[in-house]
């Protein structure tokens, strides 16, 4: 009786993480062409909008998500019947998306974020936008970044066969020794100015100003002040 019962649990619990997993791979399925109309028009990856809606909806499993159409957990009036909730609702899914970004480029506190990075750099869109105030979890970005290294949502995002992604500093408590030995940088095989400069937020002519250098020549091993 008690091998039955066990049998019986372990084959809804692969019932139930099969059915999850189809649902979130149907969900990217209808709004990723979405998803990507708005990377287009507001230069933000959409595997972050994919990212942020899955999580902030389960996938479309919520009860905001059923009932107000509602994928991104953003408050306000709405005026549905069935339930009661401080989530604001939207006619239509597609709306939902469309409103979230408006409101991050609305807003002060994420604004700065679309000058800031391009439409490929998930990374510090996750962060910068965790550091907005977007939600109160600390580890609310790795949970973003994990969902799109686990769907692979970086194949929406029509990166470059070229492109590099930036070089994102591991966060270090502060101090005037750890950061002045973080602005020492050893050049690796395949950097130039460029990236280096673009990662860092500052430009070549800068790097080389600092460094005495009179070309763009650098290679692997040289330590650069930044």
């Amino acid at each position: 009786m008690i091998k039955k019962a066990l049998y019986i649990w372990l084959f809804l619990t692969c019932f139930t993480f099969s059915a999850n997993a189809q649902t979130i791979e149907d969900y990217i399925n209808n709004y990723a062409a979405h998803a990507q109309e708005l990377m287009r028009e507001y230069k933000i990856p959409a595997s972050v909008i994919l990212a942020v809606a899955i999580h902030e909806s389960a996938a479309g499993t919520s009860k905001i998500a059923r009932y107000l159409n509602n994928h991104f957990g953003i408050k306000g009036p709405n005026s549905n019947t069935e339930i009661r909730s401080s989530y604001r609702d939207y006619p239509a899914v597609s709306e939902s998306y469309d409103h979230f970004l408006d409101f991050l480029k609305s807003r002060g506190s994420f604004s700065g974020l679309f000058d800031k990075y391009d439409q490929y750099d998930y990374r510090n869109w996750a962060k910068g936008i965790q550091r907005g105030g977007y939600a109160r979890s600390r580890t609310w970005a790795s949970q973003i970044i994990g969902i799109i290294k686990k769907n692979n949502l970086v194949q929406y995002d029509e990166r470059p066969d070229d492109y590099i992604e930036p070089i994102t500093a591991k966060p270090t408590p502060s101090s005037k020794r750890k950061t002045s030995s973080s602005k020492i940088y050893t050049v690796k095989r395949g950097d130039n100015l460029h990236n280096i400069a673009k990662a860092r937020r500052t430009t070549p002519a800068a790097i080389m100003k600092k460094n005495g250098l009179k070309s763009h020549a650098i290679k692997p091993g040289q330590k650069l002040k930044l």
